[in-house]
């Protein structure tokens, strides 16, 4: 039975500011550096087989310190990069709400239908990681992680579910955030979502320095 954690990666400083990212290569922020560390000690228990990673430093320093405690390097796949924005790229969202409301609308209402200029769409990206994750059942059998952004790991896990990219809406997934799947008789099963709970440490942490 092959186990799937998806895996969002840190904080950077355009999520602080709810900037589009997109294809923008943005580092890890302090935070997100720490987050980092704190999903791969909660990690290390996991008798992990791979590690898979968008080519953006934001996932990949991500996967590095979840790879490393298990003596892995990450592989780094275009099949995880995140959603290109297109013209909406590095634009705050208050920004492109001014700029393009009605397709800012559509994005909000109809996100499977939308068509930002020189953006990709959502079914691109489902199928690019589907296939990848695909790859992935047939090549391990204990537990795979795969490090990414939040466009990539929402349809993936609608995909999973067996629903399409109208749902994109329904599902809130926080920065260095997992959510899990398990392959078991040729169906995947959601066993978590959305967990931080090994992210409390920061919450002390903030609460010393303050």
């Amino acid at each position: 039975m092959t186990e799937l954690v998806l895996a969002r990666h840190g904080q950077t400083a355009w999520n602080i500011e709810e900037v589009f990212r997109g294809r923008t290569d943005i580092e890890l922020d302090s935070t997100g550096l720490r987050q980092a560390e704190l999903l791969a000690d909660y990690l290390t228990e996991r008798k992990i087989e791979a590690v898979y990673s968008s080519p953006l430093q934001r996932a990949l320093k991500t996967a590095n310190a979840i790879a490393s405690r298990h003596k892995l390097d990450a592989i780094i796949t275009q099949a995880l990069n995140d959603l290109s924005f297109g013209e909406w790229e590095g634009l705050p969202v208050t920004e492109v709400r001014k700029r393009y409301p009605a397709l800012f609308q559509e994005w909000q209402e109809r996100p499977h239908l939308v068509k930002i200029p020189g953006a990709d769409s959502l079914d691109s990206v489902t199928q690019r990681a589907m296939a990848l994750v695909d790859s992935v059942i047939s090549r391990y059998r204990e537990t795979v992680v795969l490090v990414s952004h939040r466009v990539v790991h929402k349809v993936l896990i609608l995909a999973l579910l067996g629903l399409d990219n109208s749902h994109f809406w329904t599902i809130k997934l926080d920065t260095a955030a997992i959510t899990t799947f398990s392959y078991d008789n040729s169906r995947w099963v959601l066993t978590g979502h959305n967990d931080t709970s090994y992210l409390r440490p920061l919450q002390k942490e903030a609460t010393r320095d303050f």
